[in-house]
């Protein structure tokens, strides 16, 4: 149906443990996205009145919708979210997953244990960054995730490092006197107050891990030269401090979305 070069509006969702965004694309040009909640046992209707009222303020018919494609870590929302597309989208997604052309060529002792979210973050880093040099794609989500492509654009490896929030989620939960803070860059290292002396111990102490891992990763592939891509909500906080991470790409996962989806629909753009 679209012969003549005409772009192809597509609907994005990516679940992710804490969050789910969405995204609308028209062709390449992102048109508008959001970012709910994921609620574990919130229906098909709860999750279709948030998606008809995201198409709403983006102007946006459902008619327009050409296609719908979707990658999940929650795999018992997955019923409800295809449901959903179907009621109030008018399409079953494309779920990434088994099955699903990718291109990615996965080095893994067990491929079906590499999560969606891994995948479509490296076909993106590297659909955008391009291959010839080893790319390290840091995702800084509910936990904290390394892709390693080789040169070759093969994933060869993943680190996985508790995440930012949930570090300082345990850090209030488990003490009877801290409280929930702001993630901001505190005036000194040496903190005279609990919410700075916790935000001194996250953006320090996250900062050094990406380098150190970043570091050890970059030496025993023995490639100075890889690239680091980062994304996701709090990584523009480790980035603004670290030297290690050469580009934060917020859209990165969303992108590769699109991506996935153009390569599964013949639309070659």
């Amino acid at each position: 149906s679209n012969q003549g070069g005409q772009k192809s509006m597509i609907f994005c969702i990516d679940i992710g443990n804490s969050n789910i965004k969405y995204a609308i694309f028209d062709g390449k040009e992102l048109k508008a996205t959001f970012r709910v909640t994921s609620q574990r046992n919130a229906t098909s209707d709860e999750y279709g009145v948030i998606v008809r009222d995201l198409l709403k303020s983006a102007g946006i018919e459902r008619e327009d919708i050409d296609g719908v494609v979707m990658s999940s870590v929650i795999p018992s929302l997955n019923y409800t979210m295809e449901h959903m597309c179907r009621d109030y989208l008018g399409h079953s997604p494309l779920v990434v997953g088994p099955g699903v052309k990718t291109g990615l060529n996965v080095k893994a002792d067990n491929s079906r244990e590499v999560g969606a979210d891994i995948i479509v973050d490296s076909v993106s880093a590297i659909n955008r960054y391009g291959i010839g040099s080893p790319i390290i794609c840091i995702d800084f989500g509910t936990a904290t995730t390394f892709d390693i492509i080789s040169e070759k654009g093969e994933l060869i490896g993943v680190v996985i490092a508790p995440g930012i929030k949930g570090s300082l989620d345990s850090l209030v939960g488990g003490t009877a006197n801290l409280p929930n803070i702001e993630l901001e860059k505190p005036p000194s290292i040496i903190a005279k107050n609990t919410v700075n002396c916790m935000q001194a111990g996250v953006l320090y102490g996250f900062s050094g891990l990406v380098g150190n891992i970043v570091n050890k990763i970059k030496e025993e592939m023995n490639r100075a030269d890889a690239k680091v891509i980062a994304t996701g909500g709090l990584g523009k906080f480790i980035y603004d401090e670290t030297e290690c991470i050469d580009v934060f790409d917020a859209t990165l996962t969303l992108n590769g979305l699109r991506i996935i989806y153009e390569m599964n629909s013949g639309n070659k753009k």
